[in-house]
């Protein structure tokens, strides 16, 4: 933890992270596209920890309306993913969901 909140992971959110490597292995065709998924992967799961920890209040709201669902964007390498999460409590934020930017909608 980074910060005053603690952050956790979905079993679905955890599973996205999975899926999101599975892609982009899937699609690597050098040995620096292997180091690239993993890159994404850790830089993701950084990126959502580091900040999610410090300031959960500080990115957009959802469209479901609540104030305490909210999506981070993360940009990497010319793409954008999407980390859907709530704040659950003055300690505690859950991500929901991970997505890259371009896909429709959460899974």
């Amino acid at each position: 933890m980074n910060g005053g909140f603690t952050v956790r992971y979905t079993d679905a959110a955890r599973n996205d992270l999975v899926e999101l490597f599975d892609f982009l292995l899937g699609a690597a065709e050098s040995i620096e596209d292997f180091d690239h998924a993993q890159l994404a992967i850790d830089t993701l799961r950084d990126e959502i920890e580091q900040r999610l920890a410090r300031a959960p209040f500080l990115y957009r709201k959802s469209s479901a309306g609540s104030a305490f669902q909210r999506e981070l964007i993360i940009p990497f390498r010319g793409r954008g993913y999407v980390a859907l999460y709530d704040i659950e409590n003055a300690e505690t934020v859950t991500i929901l969901a991970v997505r890259h930017q371009r896909e429709d909608d959460y899974h």
